[in-house]
């Protein structure tokens, strides 16, 4: 994986570097480990299950470090489900977490290069 893999992904990778001092190896570790993160998994149960808490803590977890690593393909729609689910209001998710898994899916396969 390269910054160029990421930029083409969409990534603001001068920022998310900027967050890492600058340090291209930090910042591409920190990367690869984001498509195993547990709270995308946790947010997906408890979104199906009508756990909102857990749904709402599990995405807040995920805007952090999706939005500190500037990974904005995932940023964007977890950002707005967080917002979302801060009212604990029932509702139809599905597009957002479609767009959070086909972000998600995707950085694992640049991470896997």
């Amino acid at each position: 994986m390269t910054i160029d893999d990421l930029v083409a992904f969409g990534a603001n990778t001068s920022e998310g570097l900027k967050r890492c001092l600058n340090k291209e190896d930090f910042y591409l570790r920190m990367v690869k480990k984001v498509p195993a993160d547990s709270n995308f998994q946790k947010l997906f149960d408890a979104i199906k299950t009508g756990d909102l808490n857990t749904a709402f803590d599990a995405s807040h977890a995920l805007k952090g470090v999706v939005g500190n690593l500037a990974l904005s393909p995932i940023f964007t729609p977890v950002s707005e489900l967080t917002e979302l689910l801060r009212a604990r209001k029932q509702a139809d998710y599905s597009v957002l977490l479609e767009a959070i898994r086909k972000g998600r899916d995707e950085l694992e396969l640049i991470c896997s290069k």
